[in-house]
């Protein structure tokens, strides 16, 4: 009997907002696929429930949702140690034994920005076949946004919460992009987006690129690209409770 593969299916991208119609989100082949598996890993049980209601919609389920196998990705435990081999092999087992299993992530693509990245891994070790189905990535949607360099960029993620560290942090990254002309996205939790905006305009140069991406794919999102400089002169109210991702080029 052939192995199962892990399908890497990706969600909508409005966490946090009112859910648009998924139809005009997700390929209808991603919700096909979405629609037959039995088995998942998720970071959380309930939401991926909420996902499967809002395909059900759409194409119907191959399973009723009450027993569809939805098991949350094990949590590291404290100081950032990775799980052992155990608990993958108990995930991946339907796998294993010739059943394909979904990874989905609570927004955008699994494994991206995303502990699913360690069940991928995992699945690799293990010889199974990893398979990415097509979606949004909200980091990538705000890079071709930008205008900034698409061709040399890094995704640096989340920022010290101390102001002195995230400030170092920022002038370093500022430096490596201006040496190298590459672009640096962050992401910060959304209630923290307005800190994160006015630590950005505070420490970095007058002519280095700024742009925000907001609400991504949702009706109201947004991005503006501007220098440092032109965001001081007319700043903006970011939302607490909606995804954005920052961006910026140095000079």
């Amino acid at each position: 009997m052939s192995a199962g593969r892990l399908l890497l299916v990706p969600n909508a991208l409005d966490l946090g907002a009112e859910p648009v119609d998924i139809r005009q989100v997700l390929p209808l082949g991603v919700l096909q696929c979405a629609a037959g598996l039995r088995y998942w890993l998720a970071e959380d049980a309930r939401s991926t429930r909420a996902f499967l209601k809002r395909v059900q919609a759409v194409v119907p389920l191959a399973q009723a949702l009450q027993a569809i196998d939805i098991r949350e990705l094990p949590r590291p435990p404290k100081g950032g140690a990775a799980a052992g081999d155990a608990p993958w092999r108990e995930l991946l087992a339907p796998a294993r034994a010739g059943q394909d299993i979904g990874l989905i992530s609570e927004a955008g693509l699994p494994a991206v920005a995303d502990p699913g990245a360690a069940a991928v891994a995992a699945a690799h070790a293990l010889g199974l076949e990893v398979l990415p189905l097509p979606g949004a990535s909200s980091l990538l949607l705000a890079l071709a946004a930008s205008g900034l360099n698409g061709q040399s960029f890094a995704f640096v993620g989340y920022l010290p919460q101390d102001a002195a560290g995230r400030s170092t942090r920022l002038k370093e990254l500022q430096a490596l992009s201006r040496r190298s002309a590459q672009t640096q996205l962050l992401i910060e939790t959304p209630y923290r987006n307005a800190a994160l905006l006015q630590a950005l305009l505070d420490t970095l140069a007058d002519d280095t690129r700024l742009s925000v991406s907001c609400g991504l794919s949702l009706p109201s999102g947004w991005t503006r690209s501007e220098r440092i400089a032109a965001w001081r002169v007319r700043p903006v109210q970011m939302p607490d409770r909606v995804p954005a991702v920052f961006a910026f080029l140095a000079g």
